[in-house]
């Protein structure tokens, strides 16, 4: 695991876009649970964190794919490949994330 940000970085609600050991990754805070996800479309390869979280996921700004919070599966076209999910602690009002270990 390895320190992301403070909690309190975290809008609810909003992505928010870091780098862990060269993996590009978006954080998404719902009240006390904290969503990490590879930050890249797998359908064209763009920020996710550029994005927007709606009740589908987290929607890709250019073409609308969306992705669930909690497996990474696309819940709307055009993507049709899931994104990587990373293991998340929180510690002390710290985020930890855990970029060794994926699903998908």
């Amino acid at each position: 695991m390895i320190r992301a940000c403070a909690l309190s970085d975290l809008d609810d609600g909003k992505p928010f876009g870091v780098e862990i050991d060269d993996e590009p990754v978006v954080l998404v805070r719902q009240g006390d649970e904290v969503h990490a996800l590879r930050d890249e479309c797998s359908h064209a390869t763009l920020a996710l964190s550029e994005g927007e979280v709606t009740r589908k996921g987290i929607e890709c700004w250019l073409h609308g794919s969306c992705f669930d919070l909690r497996t990474g599966a696309p819940s709307s076209l055009p993507a049709t490949e899931p994104v990587d999910v990373f293991g998340v602690e929180i510690r002390d009002g710290d985020v930890y994330v855990d970029v060794a270990t994926t699903t998908n």
